[in-house]
């Protein structure tokens, strides 16, 4: 079975870090895109950041630049989101999600999700 699953969410105050892993389960990333979402309630879900396995390219949301690193271990074939500084308007349900080919940000380019981890930061 194909599974994407997402794990590290968690509670901080602000100013705090979290990091979020996505790993595949039943297929390897050896050709995908892998994308971190979020969707915060009352809201769309928006894209975050996402990397090429490929060529490990990389793309960020204008929020998150500076303060979001995306990065991947092609052994565990697993892909990390380390989020810093993050603030209230941060707290959101995040999702990993897989792509054959590029880098996207839109949510319906993507075909494999997994099923969200609770990131909450307080002031």
């Amino acid at each position: 079975e194909v599974q994407v699953v997402e794990s590290g969410g968690g509670s901080v105050q602000a100013g705090g870090s979290l990091r979020l892993s996505c790993a595949a389960s039943g297929f390897s990333f050896d050709g995908f895109a892998i994308g971190w979402f979020r969707q915060a309630p009352g809201k769309e879900r928006e894209g975050v950041s996402c990397v090429s396995w490929w060529d490990g390219s990389t793309y960020y949301a204008d929020d998150v630049k500076g303060r979001f690193t995306i990065s991947r271990d092609n052994a565990k074939n697993t892909v990390y989101l380390q989020m810093n500084s993050l603030t209230p308007e941060d707290t959101a349900v995040y999702y990993c999600a897989a792509r054959g080919g590029g880098n996207s940000d839109k949510v319906k380019e993507y075909e494999y999700w997994g099923q969200g981890t609770q990131v909450t930061v307080s002031s």
